[in-house]
């Protein structure tokens, strides 16, 4: 009974856990030097596509343009490297089995029932074009859920996508 009892809170506190965080992943030119950008601009054109409301995309280009400015990139009208974003948000649905251990007034034994949750997983990607090239160079994409959030939880949210996706710019090539 009590190793029952350990595996549900186990698997209960997983489930959290990858509810709270943001999954990213990353791929880049391996050819490219990064050490040679130092300055970026947003690329209007494709921002302006994001499928998402323009308070949305502020908070996330404030968020960016905090991350690269605290690596030392400065923003500017002739930039080295062009950032792009890229959105999208779909309703998930987990579905399991709820098997336990318990007394019921007909008898004592296992119960059994479906459980399920639903949610919004949002996805952020985002992308370093080389200016000069025209071609992207590095693309970052995290991955998290998104429920009912207010506006200041909204902000806190997307900046933590944006802080996680960009740890790992530039990258390290070891």
């Amino acid at each position: 009974m009590k190793r029952y009892s350990i595996i549900l809170i186990l698997l209960v506190a997983l489930t959290i856990e990858s509810c709270v965080s943001v999954r990213v992943t990353t791929d880049y030119d391996t050819k490219t030097n990064f050490a040679k950008y130092e300055t970026f601009a947003f690329y209007k054109k494709g921002i302006d596509n994001a499928d998402i409301n323009d308070l949305d995309k502020r908070r996330i280009m404030y968020a960016i343009e905090d991350e690269l400015t605290a690596k030392g990139m400065k923003k500017s009208e002739n930039p080295d490297v062009l950032v792009n974003i890229f959105t999208k948000s779909r309703e998930k649905v987990d579905v399991y089995n709820n098997m336990h251990f318990g007394w019921y007034p007909w008898y004592y034994g296992p119960g059994f029932g479906m459980q399920y949750s639903r949610y919004t997983e949002g996805t952020l990607s985002i992308d370093i074009i080389d200016a000069q090239k025209k071609e992207m160079v590095w693309q970052g994409i995290g991955s998290g859920v998104l429920n009912n959030l207010s506006g200041t939880q909204k902000e806190a949210r997307i900046k933590e996508f944006v802080k996680e996706i960009l740890a790992k710019y530039p990258p390290s090539k070891n």
